[in-house]
């Protein structure tokens, strides 16, 4: 009986910390390398907490348009977002574009839609 206590007590303590341990993951620097038949780029996301769940994010994009297989002249476009963290779902949801920013700490990784970016810092 003593062992069962014991056990859900430190199952509900693992469970309470994923929320906090999501938003620790959270600031930070984040890239993504894409390639198609259209252009190659490269964006950073850079998210950073203003207060509270209130969180800015920046992202920077360098492409080249590819034309008749070749790669054009290097472009580079910037925007900021806002959004806001929701603790129970462990997401942003950003509020200009609807997006939905997932975040996943054991492997590092954040997903936008269907880009999955690399946490560098």
């Amino acid at each position: 009986m003593k062992t069962s206590i014991y056990l859900l007590l430190a199952l509900l303590f693992c469970f309470g910390c994923q929320p906090k341990r999501t938003e620790n993951f959270i600031p930070g620097m984040y890239v993504n390398h894409s390639e198609g038949s259209y252009s190659v780029a490269d964006d950073t996301l850079m998210i950073r907490q203003l207060e509270g769940i209130h969180y800015q994010i920046t992202r920077r994009t360098g492409f080249n348009r590819m034309v008749d297989g070749k790669s054009g002249l290097r472009e580079y476009e910037m925007e900021t977002w806002s959004g806001l963290y929701d603790a129970e779902a462990g997401v942003i949801n950003e509020s200009r574009y609807g997006k939905v920013l997932s975040f996943f700490p054991d492997s590092g990784l954040l997903r936008v839609s269907n880009r999955v970016y690399k946490k560098i810092k």
